[in-house]
């Protein structure tokens, strides 16, 4: 068995369980091992019955004096027990479990491990997990993996076939040179990979995660410089004229751009009338106006009798683009064809939009992926944008430009990246930063609170409703996962159903919807037929829902500041006021501090920046990814030191060995090969 050989090599995985784990795209051994843990639960040191309160996760150590109760109910048995003293006792119930009576013995101690609630006045835990002490204990220190499931999937099952995997040894070759390693204090890549999984202590744990992430930023550097080595700055054979147009559009709007939008703006035209093809990122916080900018320039490209494209990562932002720049050219009197091309359209509305793109030579195409298939061919494309970059690999980008005869390249993203981290992931790009936002945006009004505020933001946000407005509440999870006290999208929005009136529509979108079916949700909610969308961060790619007010963020301190702000930048977009919302389920004082910068500030430059001081190398427990580029593990924020590490050691390495052709690099030169194919591979789907 090796990392290629498929799942079922695995002791215990037949072809029905093969299915299950293939909706998580985990096909081979080395998928299931790179399903990398979510976060890790350490049991807590067992308590008396008395010492619980109520909320808590716990493990209680108690004897068991009688014989379990099993009553029988109309639709379930129920088994209830009692341990602890009088004045301190916590009842035990388990639904759908008589076995449990004949499983606990009279006079034996055991730790049951639970959440504490309280119903009738008194502490109860359900459906405890039963261990002896022995075996409790030797669980105590242990960090066990929590992963991300699907249905039919259950922690345990991966678990256990994740230990299976690594029953055989060295199944990752060692490809990082020896020097690296040394130099960066990395450990070997078999021990990390077992460590993230299974770690022995957090020392472990920080020491693996380094090399791993070390190992993400490296190849994803590599990728993109080897690549880069490898091109040669293509020559303008557009010719743009320098007639005034653009500046009459930007008299006829009926706003005033920023200084920044008009830095920018004059950027892109300067760099599509100079001597080589244009490769720039417009980086722009939430709101900053990159839309606006972006159809200034592809309306110079069609004056010019160019075809522009823009792809978008959403259906719904395709539309969105599409009906705001059509709504433009009518207001600016422009005759520009402006052509959708998505992936949903039906084979006779792909037709047609094949056929315009043939025969309108200066049309303005907005689109999806559907813009780089192949049955996609451009007569005259000379500009294509890529619209919220990190949702799209390099070679995405790559294979877009191929479209046309070396057409020129602008990238749009709102992740605001510290300038210092943007030229290490943008390496291949000029940056045009656009950190103004528009005058007539009134700031978003910020708090951060407990969970016993719940009651009173339900009811802020009925206000709202009846006021005309619309709120989206997101949850970091699609469902619930076991040993995880989180919020999750689908249970939450049968909470709010039993809260809200009947006339409240609620709405629920995740990603592992089907593209048509959020494209439904998400209209619906544009149209105002939903008024509470309760979401993952799904929702974070920059749709416009003007009338949405209200973003309240469940288990806000699991999410990085950077996603946070782009989650907030969903409201404030109308010229009502807004609210944001963030519920901190934590009692860390960290958590706090680190909620309390955006609770401040409405400048996501500057929440970058602080996120960034405030970040340490172990700090990373329910941090999730946040948002700008999809590592496995790694986090740009979180992780800046190791990002400038692995941009330092892709620099000397290619200093040293540019075409990678030394024999000591056979291994890496390998291990980039089979990067570049999974980037092909994701970029295809």
């Amino acid at each position: 068995m090796n990392r290629n050989s498929a799942i079922t090599e695995i002791k215990g995985i037949g072809e029905k369980t093969a299915a299950l784990f293939q909706k998580l795209n985990i096909e081979t051994v080395g998928d299931i091992l790179l399903h990398y843990p979510r976060t890790y639960v350490q049991f807590p040191v067992a308590k008396q019955a008395g010492e619980v309160t109520e909320g808590e996760t716990a493990a209680v150590i108690g004897r068991v004096m009688k014989v379990p109760v099993v009553r029988r109910t109309r639709s379930m048995p129920v088994t209830v027990t009692t341990i602890g003293e009088a004045g301190a006792q916590l009842e035990l119930v388990w639904f759908r479990m008589p076995y449990i009576k004949s499983q606990l013995k009279p006079g034996n101690i055991y730790v049951f491990y639970g959440k504490v609630t309280r119903k009738n006045g008194r502490l109860v835990m359900e459906q405890a997990v039963i261990y002896t002490g022995e075996q409790y204990a030797a669980m105590e220190n242990v960090f066990m993996p929590v992963y991300g499931l699907t249905g039919g999937v259950s922690n345990n099952l991966v678990t256990k076939t994740v230990r299976a995997a690594f029953l055989e040894e060295n199944l990752f070759q060692e490809y990082l040179p020896s020097e690296i390693r040394d130099m960066y204090q990395l450990c070997e890549y078999n021990y990390a990979m077992k460590q993230i999984h299974f770690p022995n202590d957090m020392d472990t744990l920080i020491t693996a995660r380094k090399r791993l992430v070390f190992d993400e930023f490296f190849l994803f550097i590599l990728s993109m410089q080897y690549q880069k080595e490898k091109r040669v700055k293509d020559a303008n054979e557009f010719e743009f004229m320098d007639d005034g147009f653009t500046a009459g559009l930007i008299a006829k709007l009926p706003y005033e751009l920023t200084n920044a939008q008009k830095a920018a703006l004059l950027d892109v035209q300067r760099d599509m009338r100079s001597a080589y093809v244009m490769q720039r990122l417009i980086q722009g916080d939430v709101g900053s106006g990159k839309t606006i900018i972006a159809f200034l320039a592809m309306a110079d490209a069609a004056h010019n009798d160019y075809q522009s494209a823009i792809m978008a990562p959403t259906e719904v932002l395709a539309r969105q683009h599409y009906e705001t720049f059509q709504k433009l050219c009518e207001q600016f009197g422009l005759k520009i064809p402006v052509v959708l091309l998505t992936g949903s359209m039906t084979a006779k509305q792909k037709r047609m939009a094949y056929e315009a793109l043939q025969l309108y030579p200066n049309a303005m195409i907005v689109g999806t992926h559907a813009l780089i298939q192949e049955r996609a061919v451009y007569d005259n494309l000379a500009l294509v944008i890529t619209d919220e970059q990190h949702r799209f690999g390099v070679r995405q980008r790559e294979n877009f430009a191929e479209k046309g005869a070396h057409p020129h390249i602008l990238v749009m993203s709102a992740t605001p990246i510290p300038r210092t981290l943007a030229i290490i992931i943008y390496g291949d790009l000029d940056i045009s930063v656009v950190d103004e936002v528009p005058a007539k945006r009134l700031p978003i009004k910020n708090c951060v609170v407990n969970t016993g505020y719940r009651a009173k933001a339900y009811s802020f946000i009925e206000n709202e409703i009846k006021n005309g407005h619309q709120a989206y509440v997101i949850c970091p999870l699609v469902e619930a996962v076991e040993s995880m006290d989180t919020e999750n999208a689908t249970d939450y929005v049968k909470k709010l159903r039993g809260i809200f009136p009947e006339e409240i529509k609620l709405g629920l979108l995740h990603g592992q919807m089907k593209p048509e079916q959020k494209n439904k949700v998400m209209e619906a909610f544009m149209k105002n037929e939903v008024q509470v969308l309760v979401s993952t961060t799904v929702v974070e790619v920059g749709v416009n829902v003007p009338n949405a007010t209200v973003m309240m963020i469940e288990n806000a301190e699991r999410f990085g500041l950077a996603q946070l702000h782009q989650l907030r930048g969903r409201v404030g977009r109308g010229d009502a006021q807004s609210y944001c919302i963030m519920v901190n389920c934590s009692s860390s004082k960290t958590a706090e501090k680190r909620l309390n910068i955006l609770n401040q500030s409405n400048d996501g430059f500057k929440i970058a920046s602080e996120d960034l001081k405030l970040r340490g190398p172990g700090d990373f427990f329910g941090i999730r990814q946040s948002g700008e580029l999809q590592f496995a593990l790694g986090d740009i924020y979180q992780d800046a030191a190791v990002l400038q590490q692995a941009s330092e050691a892709v620099h000397k390495l290619l200093e040293d060995d540019p075409g990678l052709k030394e024999e000591a690099h056979e291994n890496l030169r390998h291990y980039l090969e089979q990067f570049l194919k999974r980037e092909r591979n994701q970029m295809s789907l």
